[in-house]
């Protein structure tokens, strides 16, 4: 553990004398790794002879899952290709592992379709777009998270049933305007790329006014549904005098003792743990809340099975705070990429997340449980404003697609040498191309991969039940 941080602590260091070059260099170096890994090798996608079955990667990936959740994750992938991509991240990691590979890593997402990014309350109480999901963060190379998004595109296009056309420009813009950012990035200064944020009004200004009007009303909606007087009744009933999480079977529901060792003592251990885990200032606040009522909540595609919860805690009558636990596994990443430097995989989130976004739940911390399982601990609800895509065109696809890379070119930014990156791609659309045709070809994997599940489900191989 100590080697491995030293390493990487190492690496860091390297990186930062790196830095101290003119981007002008920077950028002819990244240019000059396109005579090894020309751009154009990050074109199309054919899967290699030895290709794992994936039926066999989504068995694989239920190891250590609550088995009686685990149908339902596979009856949610089960509604579409887009939704079966969703809960694959292990599938695609496997996959792009074989891809060309520049030689440049960044602390990646490991998970960046487009559902992945939203909006959300900074500790300033500004919304910020930004990744909002890291559960696969680690160290890696930067194009794989291009890569997933720009498919994820490519695949949302097919869902909405937009013509291949339209969905295959989609995500070019959606590369394009990566390019563009880290370009912009790279001749910023550190701090200026650091203290960097894509706020509500920043998204305001470069998109249309349809977009506008459809982006203020749901923010306006999502700052509703985060009040407390919204979230306790719907989550919440008395039984007695204590406030309970309301029992709604199977996404909501009390655990037992043995699948969740620690309910009859109140989690005292994992607690303190999550408390050390916060900055000091912060403990100040969590300090004047005790913990009323824990349950199991069902979130999400690829989570469903993992140990994810919600607790509710209570300052006064009338002041409830509610924090998410969630599981935190080993990254999908981590056989392709290299274990994480963390001992406990929640630690490697939360440091992951602070690395990646602008601003951090103020909440954000981690634990281990009492069943030795490792957790982190983030805020339920704090204005969060995720895409419902149902009803888009072209031209909302389009439009998101490049906010979603925007964001990861900034998070990228803020751990890579966006210099290097930026000369790689260079000015032209070389690199746009090359992506979209992969993201095209890809999006046929995708499909043959669910067609195969689909197949397994229905020869009884995979068990995938409704949760109605």
């Amino acid at each position: 553990m100590a080697k491995r941080e030293r390493a990487e602590d190492n690496s860091h260091a390297d990186a930062a004398r790196a830095d101290l070059d003119a981007p002008s260099d920077r950028r002819a170096r990244g240019k000059a790794l396109r005579d090894a890994v020309p751009r154009e090798a990050h074109a199309g996608w054919k899967p290699p002879e030895n290709r794992r079955d994936p039926v066999d990667l989504l068995l694989d990936s239920n190891e250590g899952r609550i088995p009686h959740l685990i149908p339902i994750r596979f009856g949610r992938m089960m509604q579409s290709p887009f939704s079966f991509y969703r809960g694959s991240a292990g599938i695609m990691a496997a996959d792009l592992a074989t891809t060309a590979q520049s030689g440049m890593r960044v602390q990646a997402c490991g998970d960046a379709h487009l559902l992945n990014f939203g909006g959300f309350a900074t500790p300033e109480r500004n919304i910020a777009f930004d990744i909002n999901d890291l559960d696969e963060t680690l160290p890696a190379p930067w194009e794989w998270d291009v890569k997933r998004l720009t498919a994820s595109i490519v695949i949302a296009g097919r869902y909405l049933r937009l013509s291949e056309t339209e969905a295959a420009r989609a995500a070019g813009s959606t590369v394009r305007s990566y390019r563009e950012h880290m370009a912009d990035y790279s001749s910023k200064r550190a701090l200026e790329v650091w203290y960097e944020s894509v706020a509500i009004d920043d998204v305001m200004a470069v998109v249309g006014e349809r977009v506008r009007d459809r982006v203020k009303k749901r923010a306006e909606t999502a700052e509703q549904k985060s009040a407390p007087e919204f979230v306790f009744p719907k989550l919440v009933e008395h039984r007695g005098t204590e406030p309970r999480f309301r029992d709604d079977p199977p996404l909501i529901f009390h655990p037992s003792e043995e699948l969740a060792p620690g309910v009859t003592t109140g989690f005292r251990a994992p607690l303190e743990q999550y408390r050390a885990s916060l900055p000091d200032h912060v403990r100040v606040l969590f300090d004047r809340y005790r913990l009323c009522d824990v349950a199991m909540k069902v979130v999400g595609v690829g989570s469903v099975g993992t140990m994810c919860s919600i607790g509710l805690w209570i300052a006064a009558e009338d002041d409830p705070l509610f924090l998410q636990v969630k599981e935190a596994r080993s990254s999908v990443l981590e056989p392709y990429a290299g274990k994480s430097i963390y001992k406990n995989e929640g630690q490697r989130v939360v440091s992951g997340q602070r690395l990646m976004q602008s601003a951090s739940d103020i909440f954000l911390g981690w634990t281990t449980g009492v069943n030795g399982r490792d957790l982190y601990v983030r805020q339920l609800r704090d204005m969060k404003l995720s895409a419902i895509i149902e009803d888009w065109d072209d031209e909302l696809l389009r439009e998101y697609g490049k906010l979603c890379a925007w964001a990861l070119a900034k998070a990228h930014a803020r751990s890579g040498d966006a210099a290097q990156i930026a000369g790689y791609m260079g000015s032209s659309s070389a690199f746009d191309d090359a992506i979209t045709e992969f993201a095209v070809e890809y999006a046929d994997q995708n499909e043959r991969d669910y067609r195969a599940f689909i197949r397994a489900v229905r020869e009884g191989r995979i068990q995938a039940d409704s949760e109605n």
